[in-house]
């Protein structure tokens, strides 16, 4: 593990441009093999330690895999950007100084209840979201929940019962709570 130190800008100095080109963390080098991008990371490792621990790609029966792939993508394309937002908007910019636009939260906010009511109704007929196992498509939510369960938004989660349990479920594993050891948040 390097640390970064973004405040002083060296995820935009030309070493490290040589390894992410957009100059945004994280970046895994493994041997000769360098990424960049948190999914894809994620999934590698995934990948390369499938027999170590969970499966979480789930790879040995192709309908679950096909529905970890599903819902992976639901989190990159309709999870992942309202809660991006409110996270930056509610998060971010209040470690730099900056200020809430109240209205992109407003805008943020009701386009994340619209997904979570989707999440709402899939949790009611299984436990995690590609089915009755954790996945990688559970896993990828964590982060950015992880930090939007620190502001008033949590209710757009505990309001809804079986999300609730659900992220109960995920933000409570072991392999997470060593991260958050781990972590300086």
């Amino acid at each position: 593990m390097i640390p970064i130190d973004l405040s002083v800008g060296a995820h935009k100095q030309p070493a490290f441009l040589a390894k992410q080109p957009f100059g945004q963390v994280p970046v895994l080098e493994d041997g000769d093999v360098t990424l960049f991008e948190s999914r894809a990371i994620a999934s590698y490792v995934s990948y390369k330690y499938k027999d170590q621990g969970t499966d979480l790609l789930r790879r040995g029966n192709i309908n679950e895999t096909a529905l970890v792939g599903v819902w992976a993508d639901v989190e990159s394309q309709q999870y992942n950007p309202p809660i991006s937002t409110i996270v930056y908007e509610l998060v971010i910019k209040g470690m730099y100084g900056m200020t809430t636009d109240q209205a992109v939260v407003d805008a943020q906010s009701e386009k994340l209840g619209n997904v979570l009511d989707v999440y709402e109704a899939r949790l009611t007929e299984n436990k995690y979201l590609a089915g009755n196992f954790y996945s990688l498509a559970d896993q990828n939510h964590i982060p950015y929940t992880f930090f939007l369960m620190k502001t008033p938004l949590a209710s757009l989660i505990n309001s809804r019962p079986h999300v609730k349990a659900w992220w109960e479920d995920i933000s409570s594993r072991p392999s997470f709570q060593k991260v958050l050891a781990n972590a300086n948040v």
